[in-house]
């Protein structure tokens, strides 16, 4: 196995790497999807959560509304820092199933953590910092994926600083051009992975 980290504040264009990463043949742990499948309702996860939060987080089909818990936890560091009890230990412990499940193989494996940087992961043999500006993120954010300008840049705000993320950064892959750049930048950062098997 082959443990790349891979890694990219809010709207830095991370999941789209991510996808185009296993298009060439890689194989995807990817942290936010297992957080999405651990808050499912009937888990551990999302009981424990309504538990703390109250009953205005679940939404009206039962599944958890996860812009009440965003509105709860980025006004309230306290809150944040319990939603952080819960759901890190069980993330943690999946990622470190799937992780031992690829090692015996010769697969290329990204480890997709959004705050990589600050929490770190042993065996990684190099880390992609997917990068941009701020204010292109906060641009991205309210045209696709409908934020309002201010929540985008309290999100950015509360992440690691762009300076501070590229300076454990291995490898960056500038996502500030176009779709056809970031293909290539994509392409580059392939090309530097197969280069780490053969080092």
């Amino acid at each position: 196995m082959l443990l790349v980290g891979l890694t990219g504040g809010i709207g830095s264009g991370k999941s789209t790497v991510a996808d185009a990463l296993v298009a060439r043949g890689a194989v995807l742990i990817d942290a936010d999807r297992i957080v999405h499948d651990l808050q499912r309702p009937g888990t551990v996860v999302f009981d424990e959560m309504v538990d703390r939060f109250g009953e205005g987080i679940v939404a009206a089909d039962g599944s958890l509304d996860r812009k009440a818990v965003a509105d709860i936890v980025f006004a309230d560091p306290d809150a944040l820092a319990k939603l952080g009890a819960i759901v890190h230990p069980r993330v943690h412990q999946e990622i470190e199933r799937r992780v031992a499940e690829q090692a015996d193989t010769g697969n290329v494996v990204i480890l997709d953590i959004p705050l990589l940087g600050e929490a770190g992961w042993p065996g990684i043999l190099g880390t992609i910092v997917v990068d941009l500006a701020s204010e292109v993120a906060v641009e991205r954010l309210v045209a696709h994926r409908g934020f309002s300008e201010s929540d985008a840049r309290a999100r950015i705000e509360a992440q690691m600083g762009r300076e501070e993320r590229l300076a454990f950064a291995d490898f960056v892959v500038d996502n500030s051009g176009s779709v056809e750049d970031l293909e290539a930048e994509v392409e580059r950062a392939w090309g530097w992975i197969q280069g780490l098997a053969g080092s």
